[in-house]
Order: structure tokens, then C-alpha cells, then sequence
């Protein structure tokens, strides 16, 4: 009952605008929109120093923003967009160097927007992520509040090297640090930082200046992921330069705004379920107006209801 509350929430709904130019497509018709929406998107890129650079979508969405490291060892990318985007994230890496030096991709977390170019990728490049996301990928996952069934990926979209707690990949004069932290947005999250240059992609643990989307039915869980924001602030340098899985580049002081709308809104929807208010009442009664500019594709009464399952189920 408490899932069938949140898909109704945000079912039928699919992000294809831009973050800050939002557009929605009706479930019936979402594929079809969708695809029309990815022809006019491109991807943009943001140099963060001589090897590394961002890529995130221009016009539209494109999956998750993508860390490039170009330099004498090669290429490596952290996460690569939706399926259907690949053919332009290729291009978007022969402007930085030679596609065809990709040797590496980091998966922060198994989702189609940030693992969907593994399919093509991965034919020729090493996949490296944690355990849980070989493990989630070889098998068909549903994402309900989407209304999405995922089947097994293909051999070559699976990644090859995995991890329990951390590794560490070193490449192009960096020591590049996986850590896990579990139970978060799912249950295969990682963040990923490059240490020379004090770069940390933290994949959709952040999403900075909007509600997130904590996928419960595959290990999401709201107030854990608090938690981790809490000693990613502890953990990584105050003066990062921080790559969020979705929106705009950010410092720490970000990370910090996000974690205080986490804790914050998590406060006030564990007193309503404490009062004994049912979700329809949590979601009537709202969240303060100070919390309007955070909404996207996940508004307030579908982030309530994300707090709200988590709490309960």
C-alpha cells in the first residue's frame, strides 16, 4: 500500500528537462516523448583541471553527470548516461582526447541513467563498481514509483572488477578512491575521489538543490543516507570541488544545504508518523515554504512520501 502511495506520486512522470527547465512526460506516451526530448540534448563540458572534466546534459536530460580523466594513461569516466546517449558521450570524449583510450569506468551505483552506456563501453573498457551492482545488473530489477521493469544487462555491460568497502584505482598521477556506503540512495552507492586533484563525484548520494529520488525498493533508505552525507562532510577535504550525481558543480558548503534539507524534512516527517498521521495526511499537511526551491521532477508531497515509506516499511 505504502509503494503503491509513492508510485502513484510520481508514476507516469519522466525527467526529461533540463535541471532548472523541468519537462514531464505522460506514462502513456514516455518512451515516445523521451526519445524525442534526447535528440535535441547534448552534453556539455566543464573543465575542472588539465585531466579531468565534467559532462552533464544541455537541453534536456541525459543521465547522470560524468567525471572524465584524460591524460598519458588513457581515459577513464565515472558513470555513462542513458543507453540511448551513448552514441554523444562518445563524441563528447573524442573533443577531451580519444574515445578510443577509454581502459576504465567507475559505476557509482547500478541505475540505467548512470550505468547505461555500460552496454557499449564496456565491449572494449574494464567496468569497476561495487558487488551489489554486478549482482542487481546480471538479474531483472523493477523500479515500482517508475513503473519501470529492468531485464538483465548483457555480458559486456557488467562490470569485471568489484569491491566490498573501497578500492583504489591509480591513473593518470591520481589515487582515485571508491568507498561504498550502504543503504543510501540504493544499495550499490559509491562516491569516487580524486585525490591529487581534490575532486570527489559523489553519484546520487547528492543531488544538489533538489529533492532526491531514494530508490526504497532496491535498498534506498532515507535517513542512512543522511548519515553518509554526514561523513562524506567529515571525510573529504572542506575546499572539494564536488561532481553531484544530478545538478549543477558544488562545494562543501553544498553538500552541507543538502544534508540540512535531509535532516531537516526527515525530522518533520518522523513527528507526523509519530502523531499517527496516515501519508495522505503527511502529504496535506506539507513542508514549510523555505523547501519550494528544491522541487523537480520530485516534489514536495512525492518527497514526503519518499521520507514517509522509508520510515515505515
Amino acid at each position: 500500500m505504502k509503494r503503491t502511495a509513492l508510485s502513484l506520486a510520481i508514476a507516469g512522470s519522466f525527467f526529461v528537462g533540463t535541471l532548472g527547465s523541468t519537462a514531464y512526460a505522460g506514462s502513456g506516451h514516455s518512451h515516445e516523448q523521451v526519445a524525442q526530448s534526447e535528440n535535441k540534448v547534448s552534453i556539455g563540458a566543464t573543465k575542472l583541471n588539465e585531466t579531468l572534466t565534467m559532462l552533464s546534459g544541455v537541453g534536456g536530460f541525459s543521465g547522470g553527470n560524468v567525471i572524465v580523466s584524460s591524460g598519458p594513461d588513457g581515459m577513464l569516466i565515472i558513470d555513462d548516461k542513458l543507453d540511448s546517449m551513448t552514441d554523444k558521450l562518445i563524441a563528447a570524449l573524442d573533443k577531451i582526447g580519444d574515445s578510443k583510450n577509454l581502459r576504465f569506468i567507475v559505476n557509482t551505483h547500478w541505475h540505467f541513467d548512470h550505468a547505461g552506456g555500460n552496454k557499449e563501453l564496456g565491449n572494449t573498457a574494464t567496468i569497476v563498481a561495487h558487488t551489489n551492482v554486478r549482482e542487481r545488473m546480471s538479474t531483472e530489477q523493477k523500479i515500482d514509483a517508475f513503473e519501470m521493469v529492468i531485464p538483465p544487462s548483457p555480458k559486456s555491460a557488467l562490470p569485471v572488477i568489484t569491491y566490498d568497502d573501497s578500492v583504489t584505482i591509480h591513473f593518470n598521477g591520481e589515487e582515485i578512491e571508491l568507498f561504498h556506503y550502504p543503504s543510501s540512495h540504493t544499495d550499490t552507492d559509491s562516491v569516487v575521489y580524486f585525490s591529487r586533484s581534490n575532486v570527489l563525484h559523489t553519484g546520487d548520494l547528492f543531488f544538489n538543490g533538489l529533492f532526491p529520488f531514494i530508490d526504497i525498493q532496491n535498498g534506498g533508505d532515507v535517513e542512512t543516507m543522511a548519515d553518509s552525507i554526514a561523513d562524506m562532510v567529515e571525510r573529504f577535504p572542506a575546499d572539494a570541488t564536488i561532481v553531484p550525481g544530478h545538478g549543477p558543480l558544488a562545494k562543501m558548503k553544498d553538500l552541507k544545504a543538502f544534508h540540512r534539507m535531509l535532516t531537516d524534512t526527515t525530522a518533520l516527517v518522523v513527528k507526523m508518523v509519530e502523531d499517527g498521521m496516515s501519508l495522505e495526511q503527511a502529504q496535506a499537511a506539507g513542508l514549510p515554504k523555505k523547501w519550494d526551491g528544491w522541487t523537480w521532477m520530485i516534489d514536495k508531497p512525492t518527497w514526503i512520501a519518499i521520507i514517509y515509506n522509508s520510515l515505515t516499511k
